[in-house]
């Protein structure tokens, strides 16, 4: 995630000090893990629908340190493996449900049904595009292509909450319509991709 020489060894001096501590009280990787989700989710659920974004967005990005932290504390102990990367994932999409859901009861709080309607679409093609990913990965195919991805969609809303939070007007709305659409097209692409890799291989039957 980080490409740049300069901003892996600030992190890493930043990140590392902590890790160790941590590992020397004895706290695992996963338990680092499951807090900053509990955390996050906590922040999302009660700061969002009270319109408290500044603090939600700073939070927030400050929370996203214990996705550094887990991970550094995992390749310190030797635990780093598949059960950390799926518990990561699973956790991460809990995170994201909160936030927009979050933003989502605002607008119901506010009355702002627009808000609440294109939160929820965000959240729903959010979802469905990672699970896209995930389900293609179990059929034996890729399907790693799309324009809205986790890590975009998260910077979108996060620039679109903060400067509502200084009274921007309009952008909150415009920013969750834009996701939206950007996720049906994402799903869109990751169809249409995963059809071309497997429809030579079978016919197109449904499971389910």
């Amino acid at each position: 995630m980080l490409n740049n020489p300069a901003a892996r060894r600030f992190v890493s001096g930043a990140v590392d000090p902590v890790a160790r501590g941590l590992l020397r009280l004895h706290i695992s990787p996963d338990a680092v893990t499951i807090f900053g989700t509990v955390a996050a989710v906590t922040v999302a659920l009660v700061c969002l629908p009270q319109g408290w974004f500044i603090a939600a967005v700073l939070i927030l990005l400050f929370l996203t340190l214990s996705d550094l932290l887990d991970g550094t504390m995992a390749r310190m102990a030797g635990t780093s493996g598949p059960w950390g990367n799926f518990l990561d994932a699973t956790l991460d999409r809990l995170t994201d449900g909160a936030i927009f859901a979050g933003v989502a009861l605002f607008g119901a709080f506010h009355g702002q049904p627009w808000i609440t309607a294109a939160a929820a679409l965000a959240l729903v093609t959010g979802q469905v595009t990672s699970y896209s990913k995930a389900r293609a990965e179990a059929v034996g195919a890729t399907a790693n292509v799309g324009i809205a991805e986790r890590a975009e969609r998260l910077i979108i809303l996060a620039i679109a909450v903060l400067l509502t939070g200084f009274g921007v007007p309009y952008v909150l709305p415009a920013a969750l319509w834009l996701l939206g659409a950007l996720g049906l097209v994402t799903i869109g692409q990751r169809i249409w991709t995963v059809r071309k890799q497997l429809k030579p291989l079978s016919g197109t039957g449904s499971n389910g």
